[in-house]
């Protein structure tokens, strides 16, 4: 059992002062009654809401967003301005250290994993994790077969060698002269799925990662839009 105006303080991002007038003026609900008595002793299992919204007191916080274009995967906008951060996003859940797991570059969209919780952030992203990561991409030019093979084999560049990749083409437009096509890769060099296009001969035009491990995204999220991950999604993360 703890103190109500700790819990606030500690959860809902917010001092004692506030929390005292947040009570004071009937904003604080516990299982959906009004409180204004912060010394009142709650349990884990007590349901606490500011201004009818239900806030979350586990410690780590986990979101799926599914990531716009234009905004870097960072903590941090661009120097010159040119871009807003992905955490900009979150700025109306007022929770400290969240930081983005991995990146996606600023016109990639699709899922990326969001969390204050760096334990599972160094793991996911160590080079050892080996992590599946999907992408839909469409491209300037036809794949064919022999691309899939080549992407299969492994590519050499000069700063890295791209480990094995399976690429399957989903169409070919001979009209417009585009592909599309859905490739994994298990690591995440610099502008890695973009390069191992160019070395067959296709440009990226268009960039979408749909899953990362066991971890696909919510299809019904739009650009820019965000979700906690289900108890189920976060369990995945930590097999």
């Amino acid at each position: 059992m703890e103190r109500l105006d700790k819990i606030l303080s500690n959860f809902g991002n917010m001092t004692r002062t506030q929390a005292k007038e947040y009570l004071k003026k009937g904003r604080i609900t516990v299982n959906n009654l009004i409180v204004k008595d912060g010394s009142l002793k709650v349990s884990d299992d007590d349901e606490i809401g500011i201004d009818g919204k239900t806030i979350n007191r586990t410690r780590f916080r986990y979101f799926m967003l599914n990531k716009p274009s234009g905004y870097i995967s960072s903590t941090e906008d661009e120097p010159d301005g040119s871009a807003r951060n992905v955490i900009s996003l979150f700025e109306c859940e007022k929770i400290k250290g969240l930081f983005p797991v991995g990146r996606l570059d600023k016109d990639t969209t699709g899922l990326l994993l969001v969390t204050n919780d760096g334990e599972l952030g160094h793991r996911l992203t160590s080079p050892s994790a080996g992590i599946d990561k999907t992408y839909v991409a469409t491209v300037k030019g036809i794949l064919s077969p022999k691309d899939a093979e080549a992407f299969n084999a492994g590519m050499e560049f000069k700063d890295f060698i791209a480990k094995p990749a399976k690429l399957d083409i989903i169409e070919t437009n001979e009209k417009e002269g585009s592909s599309v096509a859905r490739v994994t890769i298990s690591e995440g060099k610099f502008h890695q799925v973009k390069r191992m296009f160019l070395k067959v001969g296709c440009e990226v035009t268009a960039l979408k990662r749909i899953s990362e491990g066991k971890l696909m995204l919510d299809e019904n999220l739009k650009p820019g839009e965000y979700r906690e991950l289900s108890q189920d999604e976060i369990g995945r993360l930590m097999e």
